[in-house]
């Protein structure tokens, strides 16, 4: 049998659903781990009998523990650049374009944004315990989670005239306008931090990321929203994970079948070969009289196959009953249709020269 061959679009399809899935499962697991380290680490309360936990801790350190508290800053704190009564220990400031780009394939008008400028500014800072206690957040920029808040967001849309309309559709592209964002921690806000807990030699308290590779989460919500997100983004990539690999799991489904239906047209056809080699064998042609040579060639030129025209024809197409080929031509047709009048061939007999 003749090579199986698979479709470009089959082989794509079957790839990119194998490397998704792929991707998303270890997504998921890392998720998953993660869930899981939050919910076996330890919830300690910011007091004085911190300190005394951490003293008989092998090296003065938690590696991963939770810790909710109030955000102080050490020394001086931010001021907001729009809201001078609004103070905090981080800030992002961002500036966004946004824009609208022709697609010629959908034929809309799509939106399309960049960032013309982002500052990012933080002041150290501690979070406090109901006793005064505090322990100080060391590179909070690295952290995850919701941290700070927006204080404030404007967009400056652009005002546009006659020539500049005729240069948008012209070039493909409308300038809708500017989006001026500022997000801060707050002064005073309430702050969940998950990392690796440390007592210095100074004997102040520090959360700080891990140093066994586990995630750092710092956020403004309480812990058990925290944990929700969590379980939510853990769930997203496993569904992502199932849906791709059914997808590539149908795509396989699809190739069997077509792989089968060959078979069987294979099998069939082997089968037909059979049923005619033993129908030729049972009757055997009789000989027909010595000609001379301008005869044999007449008749192998009356008699040649309309497809190949060198092997003589042999076989008989039913039910129309069609003379024109030979029996290798016959099942090299790619669709089990008479040559001359395009009618189904049900079956095919030997042709007999008398």
């Amino acid at each position: 049998m003749e090579e199986f061959p698979v479709k470009v679009s089959e082989a794509v399809c079957l790839g990119a659903s194998l490397a998704l899935s792929g991707i998303c499962y270890c997504l998921y697991k890392k998720s998953r781990t993660t869930l899981d380290k939050l919910e076996d680490a330890p919830h300690f309360t910011i007091d004085g009998k911190l300190k005394d936990i951490l003293k008989v801790t092998p090296g003065a350190c938690l590696q991963y523990a939770v810790i909710e508290g109030a955000v102080q800053p050490v020394g001086e704190p931010l001021t907001s650049s729009f809201q001078k009564e609004i103070f905090g220990v981080l800030q992002k400031v961002l500036l966004r374009e946004h824009r609208l780009v022709w697609n010629s394939l959908s034929r809309t008008w799509t939106d399309s944004e960049r960032v013309l400028h982002q500052r990012v500014t933080a002041v150290p800072f501690v979070v406090v315990g109901s006793d005064d206690t505090a322990i100080r957040v060391l590179c909070p920029l690295q952290a995850s989670g919701v941290h700070m808040e927006t204080t404030h967001e404007k967009f400056h849309q652009v005002n546009y005239g006659f020539s500049d309309i005729i240069g948008q559709y012209l070039s493909g592209e409308k300038l809708k306008g500017q989006l001026e964002t500022e997000e801060m921690l707050k002064v005073g806000a309430t702050l969940t931090g998950v990392g690796e807990l440390i007592l210095d030699t100074d004997g102040t308290l520090n959360l700080r990321p891990p140093s066994n590779g586990s995630e750092y989460f710092l956020s403004i919500t309480d812990f058990d929203t925290l944990l929700g997100e969590q379980e939510s983004t853990a769930g997203w990539w496993k569904g992502l994970a199932i849906a791709s690999a059914v997808a590539g799991a149908g795509v396989l489904l699809w190739l069997g079948r077509r792989y089968y239906n060959k078979l069987k047209v294979h099998w069939q056809r082997e089968k037909e070969r059979r049923e005619f080699d033993r129908l030729r064998a049972e009757n055997p042609r009789p000989r027909a009289p010595v000609a001379g040579h301008e005869a044999i060639e007449e008749e192998h030129l009356v008699n040649a196959c309309v497809i190949c025209l060198t092997q003589p024809r042999n076989c008989i197409l039913l039910e129309c009953g069609h003379v024109c080929c030979c029996y290798s031509c016959y099942q090299a047709l790619p669709q089990p249709r008479c040559p001359i009048c395009r009618q189904s061939i049900s079956r095919v007999v030997p042709l007999y020269h008398v």
